[in-house]
């Protein structure tokens, strides 16, 4: 499957951004999806995560509260809506899914196989 982000860009604190991530070439709807994020020189970050099922998610303690993971499996895309939008959540964010994620290891990225190329988010102060 391939994996494409969008929707990133420059906003002010507090503001918001949606990111979709829209996948083709496979059976979209039996993955999970995730989103990761990652400033240079630091280790990726997990974002959040979305079961195929659409109904079971998962937040890093971070996001948590802020941002929502969703799906639409009839467009085969997955959105980030990021509110309350803070500095520090500046980064370059990724998409990723894969079908055998289980419990333990979701919130790894070396977990999934197919991943996105990455869409840029610059929060200003």
């Amino acid at each position: 499957v391939q994996l494409q982000a969008s929707g990133g860009g420059l906003v002010q604190a507090g503001g918001s951004l949606r990111l979709s991530c829209a996948a083709s070439g496979g059976t979209f709807r039996r993955y999970t999806v995730a989103w990761f994020r990652q400033v240079p020189g630091k280790e990726r970050e997990f974002v959040a995560a979305l079961r195929s099922s659409g109904s079971v998610t998962y937040y890093g303690d971070s996001v948590k509260g802020r941002f929502t993971i969703t799906r639409d499996n009839a467009k085969n895309t997955a959105y980030l809506q990021m509110d309350s939008l803070k500095p520090e959540d500046t980064a370059v964010y990724y998409c990723a899914a894969d079908s055998q994620i289980i419990l333990s290891s979701l919130r790894m990225g070396s977990s999934y196989g197919y991943w996105g190329q990455g869409t840029q988010v610059t929060v200003s102060s």
